[in-house]
């Protein structure tokens, strides 16, 4: 059915081309036709070469439309609106330029130049409705705001904080690392989640890699993209946009990130560096990991008050002043005093962090004794 239609599409185009243009060919070959004759003549040579034609350009035609199909499918409804609405636009404009053309009666300007202006017109149109959602977003946004939020003057107030990216744009590396789905669940990171399309080709070379731990890399971060997407925590959207005059993939991220306004997302220490070299603002995981971890290490003492009894035996309980749980050995014995604790260990729970820690005097036994010891060996040799 639908090779039919583009076959019968195509001897339709054909049959116009021939009647208006096929004359102009007969008169430079000086072949005079009866005219009557000449119109089916024209009609049909016309319709013949484009099925023709159409015989072996019909499954590509269909391939391209399939993906066509496909592509839009995934696309939001707000990408096809704009999309559609601004190609509108721009076929009117390019009609609008075209009516003084038609009317010059020259060849080439008065039919082929309008057609490429339609073109051009409607791909810049298409390309402008879908490149700047979020401006459009807060156009309409801004339009649907109460006069509450309007000045004075009448004019809408715009406080845009600088500091506020909508992009956060996904490396190869943070895909691999996997850290960015619990990052996402956590609801931290606000605004888009944008995938290029080059970051998932190179996932996708990763994961068909001929070695196994590169390919089991590769495939776990086309996983945790796939789960990204699935579950909708944050919007997430795939960018066709690409470089081609530049090659490696970290610079196509930093001119991606400039073009949108974006923030990148990483673990990668290197990109990291070059990256403070292009005024591209850059979330780190590791340093995130980095700033979460307990400020109070195993081994650093602490002076604390026990304020009551643990839930094991002989443990006391005391606080910092952050309100960190502090839980000490033997600590019941020292209830509402003040006691020097050495930390052994930190836990980090929902609820908080918890310290364990005892008395230092009771360390000093074992500490002692490992000091005598060792300089007992050091005397023997």
């Amino acid at each position: 059915m639908r090779k039919g239609f583009i076959r019968f599409v195509f001897a339709v185009v054909g049959a116009a081309i021939g009647f208006y243009y096929l004359p102009v060919a007969w008169f430079a070959l000086n072949i005079h036709i009866q005219h009557s004759l000449l119109i089916f003549i024209d009609i049909f040579i016309g319709a013949l070469i484009f099925w023709l034609l159409s015989l072996a350009m019909t499954d590509w035609i269909i391939r391209t439309t399939k993906r066509v199909e496909k592509y839009l499918a995934k696309q939001s409804p707000i990408y096809l609106f704009f999309g559609s609405l601004l190609t509108i636009v721009g076929l009117v404009m390019a009609v609008l330029i075209s009516v003084p053309l038609w009317r010059t009666n020259i060849p080439v300007i008065d039919n082929i130049l309008p057609i490429l202006l339609m073109l051009i017109f409607s791909y810049f149109g298409f390309r402008l409705g879908t490149t700047r959602l979020d401006d459009w977003r807060n156009l309409l946004s801004n339009s649907r705001k109460p006069a509450d939020d309007r000045s004075h003057t009448g004019a809408v107030t715009k406080q845009r904080d600088a500091n506020y990216h909508h992009y956060k744009i996904l490396d190869t590396n943070i895909l691999i690392d996997g850290r960015i789905y619990d990052l996402v669940k956590t609801g931290f990171l606000e605004g888009t989640l944008l995938v290029p399309n080059f970051v998932l080709y190179e996932l996708q070379y990763i994961a068909d890699s001929g070695e196994s731990i590169k390919r089991v890399r590769g495939r776990r971060g086309l996983d945790i993209l796939n789960k990204l997407r699935k579950e909708k925590i944050v919007p997430i959207e795939m960018s066709d946009e690409d470089f081609d005059d530049i090659k490696e993939v970290d610079s196509k991220l930093i001119a991606l990130a400039k073009k949108v306004d974006g923030v990148i997302v990483t673990n990668d220490w290197n990109l990291n560096k070059v990256i403070q070299f292009q005024n591209v603002q850059v979330l780190n995981i590791n340093n995130l990991a980095k700033s979460l971890r307990p400020r109070v290490i195993p081994g650093e003492r602490l002076e604390v008050r026990v304020v009551k009894k643990g839930t094991e035996r002989q443990q006391g309980v005391a606080y910092l002043d952050d309100g960190t749980m502090v839980v000490v050995e033997d600590g019941r014995f020292y209830m509402n005093s003040q006691l020097m604790v050495e930390v052994t260990s930190a836990l980090q729970t929902d609820a908080g962090r918890m310290i364990f820690a005892r008395p230092v005097h009771s360390t000093k036994g074992i500490n002692d004794r490992e000091h005598n010891q060792q300089g007992k060996k050091e005397k023997s040799d």
